[in-house]
């Protein structure tokens, strides 16, 4: 589902809401004036729209980018040397969020990878750090606690770890099960057809 129908989604939900609830195990129920059963829409409006997530090393070398804006590689370069140096240039005790041009930008560091995202002005940044954090847990659980090696090397695996936990920049799976059920699957699958 692209950017443009989750977000008319989104627009005709909002429009159609009778009762809203929180259930603790499955998120945001809503009860819609269309459908007489609860849906539920995790992502409707709590968790934050991404515009690119980046990884990067100690010095300053890419090693996974996803972007989710349609940008130039001229644009994207720009961009990824200009946040690079910003934020290897912040000191440890720093906060780790920052405001860059019209977005957010959301930073944290594990071993000698730093995992960067931007998001719009008005999204919640402490949820975006969550969205780093469990998108770490995932590599860590396949893995088995991943370092800059596995990135480099496996890079295609953590391009897919990261598909299946976001889509469009959004969140579209936070259960750790799931996702890593899914890469479990496709990894059988690859095994069957080499």
């Amino acid at each position: 589902m692209s950017v443009g129908h989750v977000a008319a989604r989104r627009k005709w939900v909002q429009s159609s809401i009778v009762e809203r609830s929180w259930s603790r195990g499955k998120g945001l129920c809503l009860l819609t004036a269309n459908h007489f059963e609860k849906k539920l829409y995790a992502s409707l409006r709590f968790l934050p729209q991404m515009q690119f997530m980046l990884l990067f090393s100690r010095q300053g070398k890419l090693r996974l980018q996803k972007w989710y804006v349609p940008l130039s590689d001229k644009e994207k370069k720009k961009v990824t040397r200009e946040l690079v140096q910003m934020v290897l240039a912040r000191k440890p005790k720093m906060c780790s969020f920052l405001e860059w041009r019209d977005l957010k930008i959301i930073y944290k560091r594990y071993a000698s990878l730093y995992f960067c995202c931007a998001i719009e002005d008005q999204d919640n940044e402490l949820i975006t750090l969550e969205i780093i954090h469990r998108y770490v847990e995932l590599l860590d659980k396949y893995f088995g606690s991943v370092c800059e090696l596995d990135i480099i090397f496996n890079f295609e695996k953590a391009y897919f770890i990261l598909d299946e936990f976001l889509l469009g920049g959004e969140a579209q799976e936070t259960s750790k099960k799931n996702v890593l059920k899914a890469i479990e699957q496709a990894d059988l699958l690859q095994e069957v057809h080499p």
